[in-house]
């Protein structure tokens, strides 16, 4: 059998690979690398893109976080609401600006936050929440903006695997307040190194977080802030410039891959698959699958998570030359970081749930439905085999 990876980056380098060249070519020889037009029309393409006013790029989605936190400053001694099934960085930038982290729980269908846990979570210090279009699936923003500003809330969307995705025919990242953007290799709109970018109709907190990432300069060796060095290079703004084009195209092939997994797996016992939101599109960045397991907990105080059934079977896949991921094996409320937070274990058992259970099969643009048969049959053999 052929071996499958979970992403595979050069199909879509193939695509553009002529025109990427020269544009990256064409910078190489202008000799600059920092700034100027290319940084100018990547900006203005994924604003028009996204259907805002106003892009900041920056050089993470990490940063695009940070910067938005520090825009609206939010810090010390304020909450954000946000979810612990997310990659650390939605977490960490909250604690970098000095606010506090107050996790919720999801719901298993989305993984996305549970609205309904959302309002007992206020206090007079909330100042914003963060909610995560997790593996490319939308919240339901309608509800979640209505909760916000009944209580004057900001909304920052982490849309770090979710471009282009929408909710309600809007495009995800121009409904909250901010909305934040990473370009990591491995997103649906990925860039061949690091990169991020903020979006928003604000035009004063865009020129805020202007000012933060070139240190809190607004005119050259004047400083009026303490900010941060955070910029996309020339050659990453092209790429991203030219491969936003077929992002689309890219997106309606992930949507194709779902939706043949779903058919390929709809009757496989001990397996719960992703449940599309009514009102959203889904870019499915991830194909996420729940394999049944009650009998393990996640302990707070160690490091490593206990074997599951989920993973069993992802070693088993190994074995038959498919590599499956885990995201995420330890949720942020019971990460050693955050033990002062006094999160105990079983405090969010849906989180906890997904933790030990999600498996993401293999997902890109240009997977080949012989590629997920592959998949699929490998993983109803190892379902039998555990």
């Amino acid at each position: 059998m052929n071996k499958i990876p979970p992403v595979d980056l050069t199909r879509q380098y193939q695509l553009i690979k002529e025109e990427a060249d020269l544009a990256v070519l064409k910078i190489l020889n202008s000799g600059r690398y920092i700034g100027g037009e290319a940084i100018t029309t990547f900006e203005r393409e994924f604003a028009n893109y996204i259907g805002v006013a106003e892009c900041v790029s920056c050089n993470s989605g990490t940063d695009a976080l940070f910067l938005a936190l520090k825009a609206l400053n939010i810090g010390e001694g304020d909450e954000v609401i946000t979810t612990p099934f997310s990659f650390f960085a939605t977490a960490e930038v909250i604690t970098r600006v000095g606010a506090k982290p107050i996790f919720i729980d999801i719901d298993l269908d989305t993984f996305n936050l549970d609205l309904a846990q959302i309002e007992q979570a206020i206090t007079l210090q909330t100042k914003a929440i963060i909610p995560v279009h997790i593996f490319g699936q939308p919240m339901n923003m309608t509800k979640l903006m209505e909760i916000a500003e009944s209580h004057d809330l900001y909304v920052i969307e982490d849309c770090a695997q979710a471009t282009g995705a929408t909710w309600e025919q809007d495009k995800i990242g121009s409904i909250g307040h901010v909305g934040c953007f990473s370009f990591f290799p491995t997103k649906n709109l990925g860039a061949c190194g690091d990169g991020g970018a903020i979006t928003t109709n604000n035009l004063a907190i865009a020129k805020q977080m202007r000012i933060l990432k070139e240190h809190g300069s607004p005119l050259r060796y004047r400083h009026d802030f303490i900010g941060i060095n955070s910029r996309i290079d020339a050659v990453q703004a092209v790429i991203l410039t030219i491969k936003l084009r077929y992002l689309d195209y890219w997106n309606e092939q992930r949507q194709t891959a779902a939706q043949y997994y779903q058919e390929l797996l709809q009757s496989v016992s001990l397996l719960k698959l992703p449940q599309a939101i009514v009102g959203g599109d889904s870019v499915w960045n991830q194909y996420t699958v729940c394999i049944a397991d009650s009998q393990t907990a996640i302990a707070k105080d160690q490091n490593l998570v206990q074997q599951t059934k989920r993973d069993l079977v992802k070693q088993i896949l190994l074995d038959k030359g498919i590599i499956s991921m885990i995201y995420y094996p330890i949720p942020l409320h019971l990460q050693p970081v955050y033990q002062a937070l006094d999160y105990q274990t079983g405090q969010l058992p849906k989180v906890e749930q997904a933790a030990r259970e999600v498996l993401s099969l293999p997902m890109f643009p240009g997977i080949s439905e012989a590629e997920q048969e592959q998949v699929a049959y490998a993983l109803k053999d190892c379902l039998v085999e555990i």
